[in-house]
């Protein structure tokens, strides 16, 4: 009966340390399944973007607030990540590109995101709980760049 007395609490001491462990690994599988769906949501954007840049008027800010789910879908992507790049039949950028000059020499558009910072919440790791997510990318041909055959130009 004694020795029942002495390890009393030992249980819950044990779990608590058990419990740590547990809970960390189970907010460390939720928050890579969170990175591997921010990856794909990235990787839509990009094509959201370029499907935009592809039939919107050149510099249109449509385009990127399109691209970033106009900062709904994931809080901390905005304007400022993505880049709307216009390019030739050789796939170099076009410089001044709404030109008309240049203008005749686009043949692609190629949306980028690029400097994405996710930052996961896993309890007790905060030095591993930020990392910048690889840069994304889609390029899709030239369609109309927002000048119709026929009437005046309006914005997306």
């Amino acid at each position: 009966m004694k020795y029942a007395n002495k390890q009393q609490g030992v249980s819950t001491v044990e779990f608590a340390l058990v419990a740590v462990v547990l809970f960390t690994l189970i907010f460390g599988v939720i928050e890579v399944a969170r990175a591997f769906f921010v990856a794909s949501v990235l990787d839509e954007a990009t094509r959201r973007g370029a499907r935009m840049a592809a039939v919107c008027p050149i510099n249109d800010p449509a385009v990127a607030l399109t691209a970033a789910f106009n900062n709904s879908l994931i809080s901390d992507l905005d304007t400022s990540d993505i880049v709307v790049e216009y390019l030739d039949g050789t796939s170099a950028i076009v410089g001044s590109p709404a030109t008309p000059a240049n203008f005749r020499l686009i043949r692609y558009v190629r949306v980028r995101v690029v400097g994405y910072q996710h930052r996961m919440n896993i309890p007790f790791v905060s030095g591993l709980a930020a990392f910048f997510m690889p840069e994304f990318e889609a390029v899709l041909p030239r369609e109309s760049l927002g000048v119709p055959r026929e009437g005046a130009i309006t914005p997306c």
